[in-house]
Order: structure tokens, then sequence, then C-alpha cells
């Protein structure tokens, strides 16, 4: 594999993980939005990560890497006990996709990136749905600016 492939094949893998623990995730999210309005939203989302996560085995696998396996379980990042903490588990499940495809945008391959570009959209978009805000710059940390 050369050191492009092995590029692209480890941003591929960090945003199929990324999307797996989505998926997880929005199972917890989703159980907590039962029987709402925001359940369907929740569903639908969950299906999109579905999806990026076949789509990205499938790149994968193209570029000649074995797609990493999701795991059995996901530790959240924060106790979801409500309807609103599962909102706000949404929101950064999306933020954390956004900043995995940031690495995608990143390679040279004109393909990944316009790929890696979507998909940071689509994680910003839903997310500011969740939210009701959206981040000037979906997926990059804040950092305090030096005075």
């Amino acid at each position: 594999m050369t050191g492009n492939a092995a590029a692209a094949v480890a941003a591929l893998q960090q945003a199929l993980a990324a999307e797996q623990a989505a998926a997880y995730g929005y199972g917890v999210v989703g159980a907590h939005l039962m029987g709402s309005a925001a359940a369907a939203s929740a569903d639908a989302d969950w299906v999109a990560h579905l999806r990026a996560g076949s789509e990205l085995t499938t790149m994968i696998s193209a570029w000649g890497g074995q797609p990493v396996a999701a795991a059995v379980a996901y530790e959240l990042p924060f106790p979801v006990i409500s309807a609103a903490t599962a909102q706000q588990l949404a929101a950064t499940m999306e933020d954390r996709v956004a900043q995995a495809y940031l690495v995608v945008v990143a390679l040279p391959e004109a393909g990944l990136r316009s790929f890696g570009a979507q998909q940071v959209r689509a994680a910003a978009l839903r997310a500011e749905a969740w939210r009701g805000t959206t981040e000037a710059f979906p997926g990059m940390r804040a950092s305090n600016p030096r005075r």
C-alpha cells in the first residue's frame, strides 16, 4: 500500500469508527425520545449513519484496507437521562462525526476531499437541527485565543 493509500485508509477508518459510534449512540437517543416528534429525526439520522458506514466500508476495501468492525458498545460522553440530554448527545455525536471527516477533507485525492466535505456538511446540519444553533467551523474544536 502506497503512502497516499495508507493515509486514505487511515482517514476513512477514523470516519468509519465515528459513524459506528454515532449509529450506536442514536440507539440511546431514540430510546429517550420514543413517542416524541423528535423520534423520527433520530431514526432518520441513525439510518444516515448506517448508510455512511456502509459507504465507508466499501471505500476502505477499494483502497486496499480492511474495514474496522464496530464495537459491541461505546462509552457515552455523559449520562443520558432525559430527552434534553438525548438531544445533546445527538449534537455531540454529530460534532464528532464532522471532526472525523475533516481528516478526509485534508487528503490529496479530490474525490475523497469532496466526499469528506459533503459528510462534514451533513453532520453539521444534523448537529444544528439537534442543537438549534450552528457553529462557524463544524468539527473544529474551539480554542482560546492568546491574549
